[in-house]
């Protein structure tokens, strides 16, 4: 019977993209091999990141870098862990239709959670019922926020969609318990490490700035908070 690790990173999408956008995968591939534990994405992750932007001329390239990720083994399938993908496509339907249907606007539905994130979500809960530890790596600030600070999501809506927004069921506890970082934190740990090859300037400040303008939803006192703990 196949022995599985009992630590993974899971990654959404977005954060491989910033990743890739900031020519940050060769440092990523260094992380793995001092991981103890797996980098694991769903098919919706992949779907996402590789198969649709690989018909897209102007996408190509990056989904080849992380095409190659998967090939190398940097990345794995979830169902390398024998994980199901119809357990994980169920799960993540259910885990959309409570997120999707927290907030109204004008009595529209506001749909606040995209496939791929709500993948690495159910994929991080069936993980942790297995007894696995598991962090997921989401740049995108909205379902990070629905998991570590709900309270707060409604005044991040109104000022992101230009809208009135009306909670219709504070259903937050099938959110709770979930560890996320973003690939800011990932890349920190990344310098930290000295798996970074550029040894002048405020590499740590750069790196992080360069994520933020790219792909990473954190503010400028964030970036200031990961610094002061060099």
């Amino acid at each position: 019977m196949k022995e599985y690790t009992k630590k993974v990173i899971i990654f959404d999408a977005g954060a491989l993209i910033s990743l890739s956008l900031n020519g940050l995968l060769d440092e990523l591939q260094k992380l793995k091999k001092i991981f103890n534990g797996n980098f694991l994405i769903t098919e919706q992750v992949k779907s996402e990141v590789i198969d649709k932007p690989l018909k897209i001329k102007y996408f190509e390239l990056e989904a080849l870098k992380v095409q190659q990720l998967l090939e190398d083994k940097v990345l794995e399938m979830a169902d390398s862990y024998g994980i199901n993908n119809s357990l994980i496509s169920n799960r993540t339907k259910e885990i959309m239709n409570i997120a999707n249907g927290l907030f109204i606007s004008s009595k529209n539905k506001i749909n606040i959670m995209q496939l791929g994130e709500a993948s690495c979500l159910a994929l991080s809960k069936i993980l942790h019922e297995k007894g696995i530890e598991n962090v997921i790596v989401i740049d995108e600030r909205t379902t990070r926020m629905l998991v570590e600070k709900p309270e707060n999501l409604k005044d991040l809506l109104e000022r992101k969609l230009h809208a009135k927004m009306i909670l219709v069921k504070k259903d937050f506890s099938h959110f709770k318990g979930f560890k996320i970082i973003r690939s800011a934190e990932l890349m920190y740990v990344a310098w930290k490490k000295n798996l970074i090859n550029l040894k002048k300037g405020d590499v740590l400040d750069a790196v992080l700035y360069a994520l933020k303008f790219k792909g990473c939803s954190i503010s400028d006192e964030e970036i200031d908070e990961i610094k002061r703990i060099k």
